[in-house]
């Protein structure tokens, strides 16, 4: 089969950028030494276009998780072209493409079934996907966004201006051009683009699956830290339109803190979030089935796979009482009409779930 043709103008900019990181930016520190402005600059310019592709790029524009102020799109407009990811508009085409045919190696852009390579930079190194990109059917909705199309329109000048120009604005005016050109401008550039790919290639080979086995996706907090808070793209790829990505207190993701801030200041509204409930259901169908898994390896299996399919079924029912009983509550909290035999009652019958969830928890942990 015949691979398409190589895209040179990207070929060259990730091996220029790639070496002039690996040779120049450590010559120049030895030769004449970084500031600590450079080095806050370089943090600071990595969180700005990062948070940009996270907040802005994906869960904004790609999935719609929530909306955003016309000011906060025009910021996220400036930190893509400085993330140097492409327009906001051919990025949200690939990303939709991406879910809708995810691992079908002859429709995902970035496939991991093609391994790292691929989904890592590879696929941005080939004509793979050129068909899609003659009218943007995909979204059509981002068409209407007057910031999305000014940036797809003038976005190779935004992004010489963002990664050229800005750095060498703040470096004359600290006095070292060339520092800050290589720290905040190539460092920060070619560290970014890599941990952003790895939500492609890494997140869809390294971690856990709590919630779906029906693709590659993974959960993995180490890949949450290196990506602003991407790493939990199991949960991600079976709930892409809840605003979040790490769902518990103690998930590092900072570009879920960054939409709450924004929400909070009236920057932010609309924020969508996916049922307690039913997260809750789909993590349970995942551990029955590969618990059925498991114990159908076994001997004279049947009595045991009734077993675990009972203790299941009275989970759910446990699950469904005590979040209808909740929901029940908060509706009576928002008319001003709640009680003490109603909070108890929720109360009751949350002990009872967790009692039978512990139950699960034991029954199913013994034929791990």
């Amino acid at each position: 089969m015949t691979k398409p043709p190589l895209i040179w103008t990207n070929i060259a900019l990730f091996t220029i950028t790639f070496l002039g990181a690996a040779i120049l930016v450590p010559w120049y520190g030895i030769t004449y030494g970084y500031g600590i402005l450079e080095w806050i600059a370089f943090i600071v310019f990595a969180f700005a276009c990062g948070l940009s592709i996270t907040a802005g790029y994906h869960r904004l524009w790609s999935h719609k998780t929530y909306k955003a102020k016309a000011p906060i799109r025009f910021l996220f407009a400036l930190g893509g072209a400085l993330a140097l990811q492409n327009s906001a508009l051919h990025w949200s085409s690939d990303h939709r493409i991406h879910h809708k045919h995810v691992d079908n190696n002859d429709k995902d852009p970035y496939s991991a079934k093609m391994g790292f390579w691929h989904s890592h930079i590879g696929w941005m190194l080939r004509e793979y996907q050129s068909q899609y990109y003659h009218d943007y059917k995909n979204v059509r909705d981002l068409q209407n966004d007057n910031i999305v199309m000014w940036q797809h329109k003038y976005y190779l000048v935004l992004a010489i201006v963002m990664n050229i120009g800005l750095p060498s604005f703040i470096g004359w005016l600290n006095g070292d051009i060339w520092a800050m050109l290589l720290m905040a401008g190539l460092l920060r550039l070619v560290v970014v683009h890599h941990c952003t790919f790895f939500i492609n290639s890494l997140a869809h080979i390294w971690g856990s699956q709590p919630y779906t086995d029906k693709n590659t996706a993974r959960d993995n907090g180490v890949i949450a830290l290196l990506t602003y808070g991407e790493g939990y793209h199991n949960f991600h790829h079976i709930f892409e339109n809840d605003y979040r990505n790490g769902i518990r207190w103690w998930q590092y993701d900072p570009t879920k803190w960054l939409i709450n801030s924004l929400s909070w200041l009236g920057l932010a509204t609309d924020l969508r979030i996916t049922p307690q409930e039913r997260i809750e259901s789909v993590r349970l169908q995942m551990q029955l089935k590969r618990t059925q898994n498991r114990v159908a390896l076994q001997p004279n299996c049947d009595e045991v796979l009734e077993k675990i399919q009972t203790e299941y079924e009275l989970l759910k029912i446990h699950l469904t009482d005590y979040y209808t009983a909740k929901k029940s509550l908060l509706e009576a909290k928002r008319k001003q009409l709640a009680n003490k035999q109603l909070m108890l009652q929720v109360d009751e019958m949350k002990q009872r779930f967790l009692t039978q969830q512990k139950n699960w928890l034991q029954l199913t942990s013994s034929y791990g």
